[in-house]
């Protein structure tokens, strides 16, 4: 048998919402502690802005870098029509591709997925 506490809803409720507070500091923390550390990249409003926009991410952060779509189909072996077929939207990309694409921008992965 499972040891259980009967509490008011109102209680509850006030436990959950300072269980969320908790894990928002907890993840500030973690912001912080990697903005000290020099490891937290800033970007600008305008690479933001493009994104939330929804202009295609690999294109964002490939101009963003000052890399043409030859410069990063070279670091990033890959090639430069499977480059120019995911900023158009017409591929996706296997997910060693944008991997490869992901290490050569010095992003995460999910940073050049399309939302």
């Amino acid at each position: 048998m499972t040891d259980t506490v009967t509490i008011p809803r109102a209680e509850y409720r006030r436990l959950c919402a300072a269980e969320e507070d908790l894990s928002d500091i907890h993840a500030a923390l973690a912001v912080q502690a990697r903005i000290d550390a020099g490891t937290e990249e800033f970007v600008p409003e305008r690479v933001a802005s493009r994104l939330m926009d929804g202009e295609p991410p690999l294109r964002v952060w490939r101009e963003y870098r000052g890399l043409t779509q030859a410069a990063l189909s070279r670091a990033a072996g890959v090639s430069r029509v499977q480059i120019v077929e995911i900023e158009a939207g017409r591929r996706t990309g296997s997910v060693l591709t944008l991997r490869r694409l992901a290490d050569a921008l010095r992003v995460d992965l999910d940073d050049i997925v399309p939302g």
